[in-house]
């Protein structure tokens, strides 16, 4: 499973999202978006890509959009990558 994860500087859902990638023992890659010298690509040319994007984070699963932070999530629930089990 190849994942993506869009990102914006200071999100808290974004490092939530890189937190259940984390907890799910699933290697992920993070594409900083913003007018920063550190990003990876501009808010321009991210809104021209993923016009259906409507915040952040924004995750790719093989490449196909799968959303945000609760999608991800259910999707990880689903391929019992997670648990909603207390340890």
């Amino acid at each position: 499973m190849k994942i993506r994860i869009y990102t914006i500087n200071g999100c808290a859902h974004c490092a939530t999202m890189a937190q259940l990638c984390d907890r799910a023992d699933v290697p992920y890659e993070k594409v900083l978006v913003g007018e920063q010298a550190d990003c990876s690509l501009s808010m321009f040319d991210f809104t021209a890509q993923f016009p259906e994007a409507k915040g952040f984070p924004y995750v790719l699963v093989d490449n196909k959009p799968v959303g945000g932070l609760v999608e991800s999530a259910k999707l990880f629930l689903d391929k019992g990558l997670v648990s909603t089990k207390k340890k």
